[in-house]
């Protein structure tokens, strides 16, 4: 991994784009073992059905999940200060799920040299699942 240079960014810079396969049973019941969160609404049709739902969809902390991946294939988890997201939708079977960022300012604070990244983790139509912002120290 190549750390990003503060100096080299600007406002707008954009980081390499995550795309994944699309959500499946399989990758529900591999999450769900991983991450021990096994409700019924992400792995049995019956109960995600008498909850109005047409299927299971997945968890929201996958997609999360995804967003730290993204962050971290640009630069290391040390030097994430801080990532607040905020959950704008469900991401059902099939959804290709495809993470983004982009460079919103550069700042110095704590004798450090950051910038503040707006993440979104949307699905292959574009329709937003996450959104968040990110806090990365840089060099």
């Amino acid at each position: 991994m190549t750390l990003p240079s503060f100096d080299k960014l600007a406002a707008g810079d954009r980081l390499p784009t995550l795309k994944l396969p699309p959500i499946s049973r399989k990758t529900l019941a591999l999450y769900a073992g991983a991450s021990a969160d096994h409700h019924p609404m992400h792995i049995d049709l019956d109960y995600a059905r008498s909850a109005g739902m047409d299927d299971v969809f997945a968890h929201g902390m996958l997609s999360a999940a995804y967003l730290g991946r993204l962050l971290t294939g640009w630069a290391p988890q040390s030097a994430l200060r801080s990532v607040t997201l905020r959950f704008t939708g469900i991401t059902h079977l099939g959804n290709a799920p495809l993470c983004s960022g982009e460079v919103m300012e550069k700042f110095e604070a704590g004798g450090e040299r950051r910038v503040k990244l707006a993440i979104r983790c949307a699905n292959q139509y574009g329709q937003d699942k996450l959104l968040g912002t990110a806090i990365v120290a840089l060099p």
